[in-house]
Formats: C-alpha cells, sequence, structure tokens
C-alpha cells in the first residue's frame, strides 16, 4: 500500500503531465475541417472555371460567304482580344451539322415538311473571362456583327447575368466563411495550447527560479508545439486525402472538377498552418505564465 508521500508525488507528476495526444487530435481535428472547407472551395473554383469556359457565343454566317471568306472571318475573329485561347476556342458548326444535332435531340425531321435546310454555317466562339459581363458582351456582339459575312451574333444573355450574379454571390459567402473558420481554429488551437500549458506552469516558474532565461525556457516548450502542429497537419492532411478518396470512389464525376496541384498545395498549407498556430499560441501562453507572480499561479 502506498504511504501519503509517494500519493503525493504520484498526483503530482499527473498534474504536471502535459497531454500530448489531447493537443495533437484537438489541432488535427481544427486543420481537418479547415482541409475540408478548403477543398470545398477549390472544387467550387474550378466548377467555376468550367462554367465560365463554357461560355460561348454564336456567330451566324451569311448564305452566300464562301470557304475563303469563311476563313478570313476565322482568323479575324481568333485576332480578337476577347477570344479565349486554344484550339476550341473557336469551333466551327455547319448547318449540315446543325439539323443533323436539331434532329438526333428532338426526332423531328424538319426537312421533310419544310423541303430545305433553313440553319446557317456558325462558329461557337468561347469568350475570355474578363469579358462575360453584360456591358462587355453587348458590344462584342455589336463588333462581330458588322464583320462582313456574318449574319447575326447571339448569346443567352439571361444565362450569362445568372451566372455571374451567382458565381459572385457564392464568392462572397466562401470568403465570408473562410475569415470566419480561421478564426474559430485559431482561437480553439490557441485554448488548446493554454489549457495544456497550464499543468506546467510552475514547471516554467522553477525553471525562472534557477536563473534561466525567457528564451531558454520558452525554446523546447515552441520547438515541442511546432512539432505537434506539424504532427497534426499530417494527419489532418491524410484525413483529407482519404476523405476525398473516398468521395472520388462514390462520386465519380468529383474527378472533372478536381485539381491535383491546388489540394497538394493545401496539403502543405495545413502542416504550415499546424505549426504556425501552434507555435503562436505556445509563445504567447508561455510569455504569459513568465510573467504571473507566484500568487497568480495558483
Amino acid at each position: 500500500m502506498a504511504t501519503g508521500d509517494q500519493r503525493f508525488k504520484i498526483r503530482k507528476k499527473k498534474l504536471g503531465t502535459y497531454p500530448y495526444l489531447s493537443v495533437v487530435l484537438s489541432i488535427t481535428l481544427a486543420l481537418f475541417v479547415i482541409g475540408v472547407f478548403g477543398a470545398l472551395v477549390i472544387y467550387s473554383k474550378e466548377l467555376e472555371r468550367i462554367v465560365r469556359e463554357n461560355v460561348k457565343i454564336q456567330v451566324y454566317l451569311n448564305s452566300q460567304v464562301s470557304d475563303t471568306q469563311r476563313n478570313q472571318l476565322e482568323k479575324r475573329l481568333a485576332a480578337k482580344p476577347y477570344v479565349a485561347e486554344g484550339k476550341e476556342s473557336i469551333v466551327f458548326v455547319s448547318k449540315e451539322q446543325a439539323a443533323k444535332l436539331f434532329i438526333e435531340e428532338t426526332g423531328e425531321n424538319f426537312k421533310n415538311f419544310l423541303g430545305e435546310n433553313p440553319l446557317k454555317d456558325a462558329y461557337l466562339v468561347r469568350i475570355r473571362d474578363g469579358y462575360h459581363d453584360s456591358e462587355s458582351l453587348k458590344k462584342i456582339k455589336t463588333e462581330i456583327e458588322q464583320i462582313g459575312g456574318v449574319f447575326q451574333v447571339h448569346y443567352i444573355e439571361n444565362v450569362i447575368d445568372s451566372i455571374n450574379q451567382n458565381i459572385t454571390k457564392i464568392g462572397l459567402v466562401l470568403m465570408g466563411l473562410v475569415i470566419l473558420l480561421l478564426l474559430v481554429v485559431m482561437l480553439l488551437i490557441n485554448n488548446t495550447l493554454r489549457l495544456a500549458l497550464f499543468s506546467q506552469r510552475f514547471l516554467i516558474r522553477s525553471m525562472q527560479l534557477v536563473g534561466a532565461r525567457s528564451w531558454f525556457i520558452q525554446k523546447p516548450f515552441l520547438f515541442r508545439a511546432a512539432l505537434h502542429g506539424f504532427m497534426a497537419g499530417l494527419l489532418a492532411s491524410g484525413l483529407l486525402v482519404a476523405l476525398i478518396s473516398f468521395a472520388t470512389q462514390r462520386v465519380a464525376d468529383l474527378t472533372l472538377i478536381q485539381n491535383t496541384n491546388r489540394l497538394i498545395l493545401l496539403l502543405i498549407f495545413l502542416a504550415l498552418l499546424g505549426m504556425l498556430l501552434a507555435f503562436l499560441s505556445t509563445y504567447r501562453a508561455v510569455s504569459k505564465y513568465l510573467k504571473l507572480s507566484l500568487d497568480e499561479l495558483y
């Protein structure tokens, strides 16, 4: 049976024990939440990019346009600053192709009762991101319609306006949530480490009493905090990778809006963020305990 002195030593040891596991797990969960939300932001940005890449205008040509005139028209369109770059930025659709697509989609052959194909040859032109607002598209429409050989320029104005409005709203909401979530995570990690160091406040005072300088006292605590923050970042990154893999297996279309490079940067960011927040929180907590008097420590 343990004596009174032995029981006192056991309790004292428990009181000064640093809760490594709970600290690492708490930081891991906080960083994992940040990671999940960061992944959602990345996926939403990729979805926005795909939607904007599919904003196209239809340039209908006159029936009398020759192949030479059509090639010259295509070159003039490609030279415009508002036309996106790439092989598929300008796609030619002949009236025969348009008629075939219409018949396949509707199941009605209008040639049977019209006797001819009333459709026109057209170009599908992809517009750069910076020209998706209503005013720019109207100017583009007017400018292209003045080019020789162009019959009409058409785009779905209401849909483009709706896309711009919704993307703006989603961007503002995501930005606000990111800022709020970062503040919450910072407070959570800060409080976790302050509570963890509370049990070691007398150890800090003991080191002061034997003449140790402030930086000498802070150094092991800061190193340990940075290490734990890095470990928590790695664990949070692993959990995030597992979650993304699971989601991709369940929803295969997620691969279409997945940006691997940005996700890798997010994983690196989680590890660095864990180290930084743990370091700063520990520095503040240890500095506070260094300044407290013995009565205040109790």
